[in-house]
């Protein structure tokens, strides 16, 4: 996918994190934490399940690439760990409120860098809808909160 910003409004708490020289992120991408340096959503090594896979790029979820780098490039990258995103998604109605997960494919094997869906619970979830859909849609307002940074989303209490 390109280079798209994403980022709609709200607070983004950004963070640096390196990027390794052999891996590309694009603005725009989830990415999550793996040995000291950021990933793309996309390059998480499928855990068996999409459960497990979505519940392991949850844990490790440090938020949306705000800069790219390329493949040959050994960078550091601005990450949001907050915020309001619009994302793509399948067409589909959204509550507000209602959790949001990394997208992943229909075998469940691989997830989808610039993608999101609807979160099964908060154990899988990245944020919130942030602005409701009543009218099948393929895009939604994501409230973005980081895991590594934030503790993800939390219950209702």
């Amino acid at each position: 996918m390109a280079n798209t910003m994403r980022w709609r409004y709200g607070d983004t708490n950004p963070v640096m994190l390196p990027v390794a020289a052999d891996v590309a992120v694009e603005i725009g991408d989830l990415v999550y934490l793996a040995e000291g340096m950021a990933r793309p959503a996309s390059a998480l090594a499928n855990q068996g399940s999409s459960v497990l896979n979505l519940s392991g790029f949850h844990d490790a979820f440090v938020g949306v690439a705000m800069q790219a780098s390329p493949v040959g490039t050994a960078s550091s990258i601005r990450i949001a760990t907050s915020g309001a995103f619009e994302f793509d998604c399948d067409s589909a109605t959204h509550g507000l409120g209602d959790f949001i997960s990394v997208g992943i494919n229909l075998a469940g094997d691989q997830l989808i860098d610039q993608k999101v869906a609807d979160a099964a619970s908060v154990g899988v979830a990245i944020g919130r809808c942030a602005k409701q859909v009543t009218v099948a849609a393929t895009r939604v307002l994501v409230d973005v909160v980081s895991t590594v940074m934030k503790g993800g989303p939390q219950e209702a209490a």
